[in-house]
């Protein structure tokens, strides 16, 4: 995806969200770091272009929740990010977002994390690309765009807020030595 497509996929699923909702006044959005917070704070401004409502935005750190963490006893440290909630996520319907959506391992997380911070009325899950390759049962309510890739294949999701450029590529991974 180039960056014109990138746009239009994020209207696309706004207008998805006010069709299968008919009030957005107790919805909010929280994206998965990194580039899960940039799609979520798009999409807030396009619903609220659409709709007229105004969505709450918020960001999840899942590093202390992810089931690799502790795999290698030595090596690089996790980096921690901040989680920014700023409203209570009790009794709402949430909207997490994320990048990419491969084996669910990253969604298995955020929901741990996520449950931690109260107990949403329902959680649905947006995803800009879902690759397939799924480990665990997870599907995304709503997928800006199906990409089927071979496991020797990553997808790259780069943001002007994060990279400087909107695009969507899949490259091949270097085999291991």
């Amino acid at each position: 995806m180039v960056a014109e497509q990138l746009a239009r996929t994020v209207i696309r699923m706004a207008h998805e969200i006010v069709e299968r909702h008919h009030s957005l006044e107790s919805l909010a959005l929280i994206g998965v770091r990194t580039r899960g917070v940039p799609i979520a704070k798009r999409l807030s401004v396009a619903l609220e272009k659409i709709s007229g409502t105004s969505v709450p935005t918020g960001a999840l750190d899942i590093t202390l929740y992810r089931d690799d963490l502790m795999r290698y006893p030595v090596g690089p440290q996790p980096i921690l990010r901040k989680t920014e909630i700023e409203f209570s996520i009790d009794d709402r319907r949430i909207l997490l977002v994320d990048d990419v959506l491969y084996t669910g391992r990253t969604i298995r997380a955020a929901l741990d994390a996520l449950i931690d911070f109260g107990r949403p009325r329902s959680i649905e899950l947006l995803v800009l690309v879902d690759r397939g390759h799924r480990e665990l049962p997870i599907k995304a309510d709503y997928v800006g765009k199906n990409v089927p890739t071979s496991l020797r294949e990553s997808v790259q999701v780069r943001l002007m807020e994060t990279e400087g450029q909107d695009e969507v590529v899949i490259e091949e991974d270097e085999p291991a030595s």
